[in-house]
């Protein structure tokens, strides 16, 4: 899977998708470390163990680098940065159920301005699987030689 390199400077803004969610009662917000258990358990049932490990650094860093979506007190999407690799977004994903209401592009648009936050003028996503989705939202292109990237030499099971 090949990484994309995005630009931090000219990120779309953030907050027109946040209201249009929070009308809806979806709030996008950081996690905090106590609720770790519970995302977590989100990710391995709708993602996987390996992401639900690969987030874990996330509630090691001050602030926390996880940003999560909420309907009705349940979490239903998520947004990792600076996980595996330094300036890197990902994993990411959002509940099928939920998908297709612009909460991943609030979660990405969200933890890119986290990356931002942290001094970074452009941020990496690693592994990516939608590519035309970070094209199409954060003007994401992909990078020349990425593979092998990161994700190599993996354990099997």
């Amino acid at each position: 899977m090949p990484d994309m390199l995005v630009s931090l400077l000219n990120l779309p803004p953030v907050s027109p998708i946040l209201d249009q969610l929070s009308e809806s009662g979806i709030v996008i917000r950081r996690a905090n470390t106590f609720e770790s258990t519970s995302i977590r358990e989100f990710i391995e049932l709708h993602f996987s163990k390996s992401w639900a490990d690969e987030v874990m650094p996330c509630f090691s860093r001050q602030p926390v680098t996880l940003y999560i979506a909420i309907l009705e007190g349940k979490i239903v999407g998520f947004a990792a940065f600076e996980t595996t690799c330094r300036n890197f977004f990902g994993p990411t994903g959002v509940a099928e159920i939920h998908r297709a209401k612009g909460i991943g592009k609030a979660l990405l648009i969200s933890a890119l301005n986290g990356l931002r936050e942290m001094g970074y003028a452009y941020g990496i996503i690693g592994g990516v699987g939608p590519e035309e989705f970070y094209r199409k939202t954060v003007n994401a292109a992909l990078i020349p030689n990425r593979t092998p990237g990161i994700y190599t030499n993996l354990l099997k099971g």
